[in-house]
């Protein structure tokens, strides 16, 4: 403020065009106002010098306003301004045209890599350098059921059946695959998990369809054997009143290990052929369960699936874990790891704490591998063609391994092993133990679970005596006639 002059000379000046805001120079606008002015001025002192006529005033004018437009145009740079947008605009459509000629080209070259792939697959006959059927990928679709839910019929279930259900002595044999879904699919319900985590009904019936076609047709590791061991354990959260012990998370974390144990299976059994082949699968896991590893890894692509998540309004922290507990219990069924789980079992039995975080995570583990390897609790006309089908997967594999040149297990070679010997020294020395010491915490399970075992062994033993005794009996009848040649 004050009467002095101000040294500052603004450089812009901003106008109100039409009520749009515009910037001129201060020079131009200076240069506008002064003439203005002087004009004006001599109008006042000399108004007759101001005298024209018509024609003189319209030059005037137009010259005026010739030189306000040309001013107002170098101001406000129209010229140049058209000039920069056409240019803009011929960029941005030659880029537009780039792009589009990109996305041909990408979408060509991702055509090119399927059909390279198909290709490359239907001549490995099925297989790319792996031995499992799920290649790994950002293609989920794969793992998405062939058919929906319209096509898998809701089977209403009798009485019978439902408690049959909750007993070792369902003949699996002679169920269908979509009569199986709706067994496993009443489960669920029956055990109150459906509501508990809030289950959309239809999701849950495309989640097992999802887990049934990513099951393989193996001899033993197929669909049926994951409905044997799910309705195993039905039967054991309900023998041994697993409701009134355990929460209902615990329940749905053993359901859905047991429905998943073994997705995907490959057909070679044991973890140690997955080693000593160098299997795919044993690089990507480092030796560590490579089988069961690669369950865990199909079991959560299926359930990273929207329309097959039965967990989705499971809240995060909660499903975290869920997911946890699901994949210790998946790498519990690694028979490597047999002796460790079970001699830790032995030491927290006879002080078992159901409120102890620990214990009930043993006892989980526990309870999928007796579900697991829990045929021999079948009855023999239930149990044994499941024998049969074991043998003839171990078989596959030793005839693999020896064409390989790979160590072959002694209980898998078709030269060694017959049917009692395979099964006698197992009943023994793993299922009757094992199942002995949850009968500590679970005395129900003796009549019709541990009882069944010994009557299995005896079987087998009385089979091998006979086996003994023809051997025995062709050995002499060999000798003699060797002697008579003499």
């Amino acid at each position: 403020m004050g009467s002095g002059s101000s040294s500052y000379a603004p450089k812009t000046i901003y106008l109100d065009v039409d009520g749009k805001v515009q910037k001129v120079s201060a020079s131009f606008y200076q240069l506008f106002i002064s003439s203005v002015y002087r004009s004006t001025a001599i109008m006042m002192v000399d108004p007759e010098a101001c005298v024209f006529n018509s024609t003189e005033k319209e030059d005037m004018f137009q010259n005026v306003l010739s030189q306000v437009a040309e001013q107002f145009s170098r101001a406000f740079r129209i010229n140049e301004l058209k000039t920069e947008v056409t240019n803009r605009l011929a960029m941005l459509e030659k880029r537009v045209e780039l792009e589009g000629l990109k996305v041909v080209e990408i979408e060509k070259c991702k055509n090119d890599l399927k059909k390279l792939r198909d290709e490359m697959t239907s001549r490995a006959g099925g297989r790319v350098n792996c031995p499992c059927k799920y290649i790994f990928s950002d293609d989920g679709k794969k793992l998405t059921p062939r058919r929906d839910v319209p096509s898998y019929p809701k089977y209403t279930l009798s009485q019978e059946t439902i408690e049959a259900l909750k007993k070792p002595t369902f003949d699996v044999w002679h169920w269908e695959h979509n009569e199986m879904l709706s067994c496993l699919e009443y489960m669920y319900h029956d055990l109150g998990l459906v509501k508990e985590f809030n289950m959309n009904p239809i999701t849950l019936k495309r989640w097992l369809l999802g887990i049934q076609e990513n099951y393989r047709s193996n001899p033993f590791h197929n669909f049926r054997h994951c409905f044997c061991v799910s309705q195993i354990m039905y039967g054991m959260i309900h023998l041994c009143n697993l409701q009134e012990k355990l929460t209902l998370t615990d329940l749905g974390i053993l359901m859905t290990a047991a429905v998943c144990h073994d997705l995907d299976h490959p057909g070679y059994t044991i973890t140690m052929y997955q080693i000593n082949a160098r299997t795919e699968l044993a690089v990507r896991y480092n030796d560590i369960s490579p089988l069961e590893n690669h369950h865990c890894a199909v079991a959560f692509q299926i359930l990273s699936l929207p329309e097959c998540n039965i967990f989705a309004n499971v809240e995060p922290e909660a499903f975290k874990q869920i997911r946890q507990a699901i994949i210790t219990l998946i790498l519990a069924t690694d028979m490597a790891r047999h002796g460790e789980i079970l001699d830790s079992f032995k030491h927290k039995v006879d002080n078992f704490d159901f409120t102890n975080e620990e214990h009930v995570t043993c006892l989980k583990m526990v309870l999928i591998k007796c579900c697991d390897i829990s045929n021999e609790v079948r009855p023999t006309e239930v149990a044994e063609p499941w024998v049969d089908c074991l043998l003839e997967e171990y078989f596959i594999q030793s005839d693999r391994e020896k064409s390989e040149g790979l160590p072959v297990a002694p209980f898998m070679d078709r030269d060694k092993v017959t049917k009692p010997t395979a099964q006698i020294g197992f009943i023994k020395f793993v299922l009757i133990p094992m199942f002995e010491t949850v009968m500590k915490l679970f005395p129900q399970i003796e009549e019709i679970m541990v009882q069944p075992l010994r009557d299995s062994r005896d079987h087998y033993e009385e089979l091998k005596q006979i086996d003994d005794a023809m051997t025995e009996k062709k050995k002499t009848e060999n000798m003699s006639l060797g002697g008579k040649k003499k």
